[in-house]
């Protein structure tokens, strides 16, 4: 069976990377002669880390020619079909997938997080070509409620999960020998997680954060570890909050792999995460969480796994970010519902049986 998969691949982002390599993970339990292509920004970095054939993203002409010969186009996962973090992007994917439609190719959007859709031009569009494709799975209900608002109805639609949640959790071990590198050692006490990024307001947030970070640190002596998803903007982010910060912490300046990343969130007692995939890792790994939203995702995620975060990134204090870690760390059932997150992981698992069976697979 031979597949061809687009989305935001080859950025050294580790949540996007943690969605392909989930996605390939349960596509390859389901089809043994599995082919992947793997439209992405840098196809060797691509090819190195997950075992697949890739075509550069500005190359239509490789593109098509993959296309033709495959079974199945799969569009995700992720939030590419949306235009507020980039206007360009969403036109993009939609013409990766016309181009699919136009070739007679079976067409999936896999597990994406759906909007928000701007301007009259991105909804037209939207519900032009998204209502020809064959299947939409999508990872929250937000999701399904922005295709009902675009009026996109005509293919079989399925609320399932992000596909990450299919992943299947991993040593502690790994995390531990990265700690153990940086001078961290479990018996040191409490380890906190935190996984952020620049965004609007990011300014403000940062002071609040790093203050909010101190008075912790002060009241629990627990060590904060940064903890960087996307290479190397993440890390900037990081050594920026560090450096408004009273106490001393840890910042990773490396780039690690999914595994490697999943292991050092399960070291951790709590995550603090901004970034969607930090927090989905926490929960694969079961770990307490607190989520700080910068865009709709958070939310949904947060409510699939009956939560919902302390505030934005516009908004939260440090005041509030102190006060919900000392209470997560007063309670004694602060975990995640493993019984949701059981459920979740069978619906993102369902996303690849879908998958399979559109392509004509068994």
């Amino acid at each position: 069976m031979k597949i061809v998969i687009s989305g935001y691949y080859g950025s050294k982002n580790g949540g996007d990377e943690a969605m392909l390599a989930a996605m390939l993970e349960v596509l390859r339990e389901e089809v043994s002669d599995l082919q992947v292509t793997v439209i992405s920004l840098n196809p060797e970095y691509t090819k190195r880390r997950h075992n697949v054939d890739a075509v550069p993203m500005p190359d239509i002409f490789s593109i098509i020619k993959k296309i033709r010969a495959a079974d199945l186009l799969i569009s995700g996962g992720g939030s590419l079909l949306q235009n507020v973090t980039s206007g360009r992007s969403l036109y993009y994917y939609l013409a990766i997938i016309f181009f699919a439609l136009a070739l007679g190719r079976k067409v999936m959007l896999y597990a994406q997080g759906i909007g928000p859709i701007r301007g009259f031009l991105a909804h037209k569009l939207m519900n032009l070509i998204v209502n020809r494709v064959d299947l939409i799975t999508v990872r929250d209900r937000g999701s399904l409620e922005e295709l009902s608002r675009l009026k996109i109805t005509r293919p079989k639609i399925f609320c399932t999960a992000d596909p990450v949640l299919a992943i299947r959790p991993v040593s502690l071990d790994i995390g531990e020998k990265i700690l153990t590198h940086h001078g961290a050692k479990k018996s040191d006490g409490k380890f906190i997680g935190v996984a952020v990024r620049h965004w609007l307001g990011w300014g403000r947030f940062q002071s609040e954060l790093a203050a909010a970070l101190d008075r912790i640190i002060r009241a629990t002596g627990a060590k904060i570890i940064f903890i960087p998803m996307k290479f190397p903007e993440d890390i900037r982010s990081a050594v920026s909050t560090a450096e408004l910060m009273q106490e001393e912490c840890v910042v990773f300046e490396e780039e690690f792999t999914t595994q490697e990343i999943l292991s050092l969130v399960g070291c951790m007692d709590l995550l603090i995460g901004v970034r969607l995939h930090a927090l989905i890792f926490a929960g694969v790994m079961g770990v307490p969480m607190l989520g700080i939203s910068y865009d709709p995702k958070i939310e949904r995620f947060l409510d699939s796994i009956g939560d919902k975060p302390l505030g934005n990134m516009a908004d939260v204090s440090a005041d509030k970010i102190f006060d919900a870690t000392l209470k997560k760390f007063s309670e004694h059932k602060n975990l995640p519902d493993d019984k949701l997150l059981k459920e979740l992981n069978a619906l993102a698992r369902q996303n690849a049986k879908l998958a399979v069976e559109l392509a004509g697979g068994s």
